[in-house]
């Protein structure tokens, strides 16, 4: 409170600008409650006591005998999930998404098994009216493939001890059908690939019903004994219900992915539409930015797919990566075009602190604008804590002269301004994921490969692998997951790209006309 007096007193005195940059927020007790053990405890005891509440309510038999197999279950969950899954486990947000997603998937089972035990549904109907694929589903899109059979083989394993006897039969439809949903939600880029899951999902519920002999029977020595009306409705609830899953956890995902700051494929592909006020500003106000971006997007999806990393998030961060030259736009080279250069008026500290204040306007028009953490992280992040180079070496050439000038005038040392490395460098962080380490690099490449006279594909892979040593040397990728064999897996990515970007074109000769060339006589027909 005291700093804002302060700063307002210097407003009025003309010393400070009104305007506040939007700043992302760091507090102590966010990551205290994001990441702290006693909340992750809190999680783990609540998803035991809904899991207890569960098991002793309703007619069960041996429910202690029950409630201990599943602790001893539960045990092997958290284990699995602390080895195999470190960062959900840390989190607890995550953690907190796949216990409740668990317990949701059960709790919904449970209701059906009280409701047919209470005369409310049909028997012959219950079985076929679960949910098997629910969890699976919502944990395989927000969280991946992984996370997805995790939920089957747990909800399926608990959700088995929930019925009155420990139900083989319930355990292996609900572990299929779980997989399959699974198996056919990879890389869910369109919603309606959620409603082909649920299709897959209750025609693997029909089949498998079918066959142990929850659809039925017919009989076939005797069919007109058959009630087929019961076999139509047990059909119809088994399909329909699959489909069902599929279009509620199309539903909730929005919902989901709003509470538990995750986003999916389908919000990636979303955000990739270039109609986004910010784009359609940069490319208007921009569009040397614009173009550059674009081009940007296509080396670093190129060389996600080529290292595993996800080619949507670099795209659309390849997008907005730049969107902070739209406060200064021509005072970036790519912007210039034929007019004067706006830095020949000024010091090379001055045109640096000009260049770099770009990543903190972008971070500011991205926190305005509500665009994903992802991205303002590749703001932050695609240059790294590298210097501007230009400036740095103009600025040491500029201190070289004023040197030699001053032994002629015979001016001491001290009089000659010192160059600080410092004032010319990007303040950082260096990339922490493998999506914003390949769109620093496709960036570094594209803008560098824009100054080549000739552009051939080796004067392209010289380029290329120049600069990558460049950033090792400068352990630029140091934060990165990306390892030597991937970083080097995606220079040969950008060198086809750039290649395929920068061919040469056949200069097509010139028609002229005889009135261009009036020295050309026509010939005169043959007879």
């Amino acid at each position: 409170m005291i700093d804002f007096f302060k700063r307002w007193q210097l407003v009025g005195k003309g010393l400070s600008s009104a305007k506040k940059r939007r700043r992302i927020e760091e507090s102590d007790l966010r990551d205290f409650l994001q990441t702290g053990w006693p909340l992750r405890a809190v999680v783990l005891l609540a998803f035991a006591a809904g899991l207890a509440g569960l098991i002793f309510t309703g007619a069960q038999e041996e429910p202690a005998k029950k409630f201990l197999l599943c602790l001893l279950i539960f045990a092997t969950a958290v284990a699995q999930l602390w080895i195999n899954h470190p960062a959900t486990f840390r989190r607890n947000s995550l953690l907190c998404l796949v216990m409740a997603t668990m317990l949701a998937q059960l709790g919904v089972v449970k209701i059906l098994l009280s409701q047919a035990a209470g005369g409310f549904l049909d028997l012959q109907l219950a079985p076929l009216l679960m949910p098997y694929a629910f969890a699976p589903l919502v944990l395989s899109v927000l969280l991946g493939r992984n996370h997805g059979l995790y939920a089957a083989v747990f909800c399926s394993l608990w959700g088995s001890f929930l019925i009155g006897r420990i139900d083989p039969v319930f355990l292996v439809i609900s572990l299929i059908t779980g997989f399959i949903g699974v198996f056919v939600t990879h890389q869910v880029r369109r919603r309606s690939r959620l409603v082909r899951a649920g299709v897959y999902v209750g025609l693997a519920t029909w089949v498998l019903a079918a066959a142990f002999g929850q659809i039925g029977p017919v009989i076939w020595e005797s069919p007109a004994q058959t009630d087929w009306g019961m076999i139509g409705w047990q059909s119809l609830a088994a399909f329909a219900t699959g489909l069902a899953t599929s279009i509620v956890v199309s539903g909730l995902l929005p919902v989901l992915e709003h509470l538990f700051k995750i986003t999916t494929d389908i919000s990636w592909l979303e955000m990739s539409d270039l109609n986004h006020p910010l784009l359609k500003r940069l490319s208007l106000e921009a569009p040397g930015t614009y173009h550059h971006s674009l081009a940007v997007a296509n080396l670093s999806e190129a060389a996600a797919e080529a290292v595993g990393a996800n080619p949507t998030i670099c795209r659309v961060a390849s997008y907005f990566h730049d969107v902070g030259k739209l406060v200064k736009p021509h005072y970036f080279t790519e912007n210039m075009g034929q007019c004067d250069n706006p830095h020949d008026e000024l010091t090379p500290t001055m045109s640096a602190l000009i260049i770099i204040a770009h990543v903190k306007e972008g971070v500011d028009l991205a926190l305005k604008h509500k665009l994903n953490s992802e991205i303002i992280d590749v703001i932050r992040q695609h240059h790294g804590t590298s210097t501007v180079s230009y400036f740095l070496q103009r600025a040491l050439q500029q201190q070289e002269d004023a040197r030699l000038g001053g032994k002629i005038m015979n001016l001491r040392a001290d009089d000659i301004p010192e160059v600080s490395e410092e004032s010319f460098r990007y303040p950082g962080p260096r990339p922490c994921t493998k999506e914003a380490a390949l769109v620093s690099l496709a960036d570094a490449i594209e803008s560098a490969s824009r100054s080549l006279e000739r552009p051939t594909p080796q004067r392209i892979e010289d380029l290329v692998r120049s600069i990558i040593k460049s950033r090792l040397d400068e352990g630029q990728l140091e934060e990165s997951p990306l390892t030597l064999s991937e970083i080097w897996r995606a220079a040969e990515s950008f060198r086809f790209t750039l290649c395929n970007m920068l061919h040469a074109r056949i200069a097509y000769p010139k028609r002229e006309s005889p009135a261009e060339n009036p020295a050309r006589e026509e010939r005169p027909a043959a007879a």
